[in-house]
């Protein structure tokens, strides 16, 4: 009996609580609109104060309300986690509130949901690199920011990933056997140029040592002395840089081979 009574009561507290924000809604009074959204805000009811603000933020539109409206909207979107939205909102507050109170957070924001709704290094980088230059031109305008620090980090991370993208992609050649081995070596190559400083340098150096010796000893006979030659460059470029590496038993079997096949 008691639980019973204790559904009901529960039942009758969203049932006035929906009919509360659906009068709202249906409100022709702007500023008890303007009131609640904010009452909704701040109580973490980021959904029905995403329905307000949609309905006043055009009504309040060149007021002094105008840009707290448009920030609060972006931020409820923020808060449900509708980063796309989000980004959106505080993309277009920054271009119209440049001198708002709120514009320093709105493109620091802005530049962060772009950071968090970039995927995984294996899938399409567009929204990291958009995520790093609005990042990088929140940094330009806001050296002093309370934000900076937050953002260089973001940034790194966001670097990173394109340099996992990169070494994930050159990678897939490698692994796609002998008929890929050339295109391998190009986008090793390529990689190790746009990011010399890789976490992955000593594998990819390894990788194209490795490659160079397979395409070796596929090819046909006037090839082979050219390409072992190849193969040995390859070697004392990547020996010279990790002598202790744990590859070095496979890359001295790969160079004394390929010596002795010039020979």
């Amino acid at each position: 009996m008691i639980r019973n009574s204790v559904y009901i009561g529960i039942l009758l507290f969203i049932l006035s609580s929906c009919s509360g924000y659906e009068k709202v809604l249906k409100s022709s009074d702007y500023n008890l609109k303007y009131k609640k959204a904010f009452e909704y805000y701040y109580k973490g009811d980021y959904n029905r104060a995403s329905g307000i603000f949609e309905q006043i933020v055009t009504v309040f539109r060149s007021t002094s309300k105008s840009d707290s409206i448009t920030f609060f909207q972006g931020m409820a979107a923020y808060k449900q986690r509708d980063y796309v939205t989000a980004q959106y909102y505080f993309s277009s507050f920054v271009q119209t509130f440049s001198y708002s109170q709120f514009a320093e957070e709105a493109e620091f924001l802005s530049a962060y949901c772009l950071y968090l709704d970039s995927p995984k290094a294996s899938l399409d980088q567009e929204s990291t690199y958009k995520g790093i230059e609005s990042i990088q031109s929140f940094m330009r305008k806001y050296p002093s920011s309370k934000f900076y620090e937050q953002a260089k980090q973001c940034m790194i991370e966001l670097q990173d990933k394109l340099v996992e993208k990169s070494y994930l992609s050159a990678k897939l050649y490698y692994n796609m056997g002998d008929i890929k081995l050339k295109s391998a070596i190009i986008a090793l190559k390529s990689s190790l140029e746009e990011f010399p400083n890789t976490k992955y340098r000593e594998e990819m150096m390894w990788l194209i040592l490795d490659s160079n010796f397979k395409i070796a000893e596929n090819s046909i006979e006037s090839k082979k002395k050219d390409r072992y030659q190849s193969t040995v460059d390859e070697y004392y470029s990547f020996i010279s840089e990790f002598p202790q590496s744990k590859w070095k038993d496979d890359a001295q079997k790969i160079y004394e081979k390929s010596e002795k096949l010039i020979k």
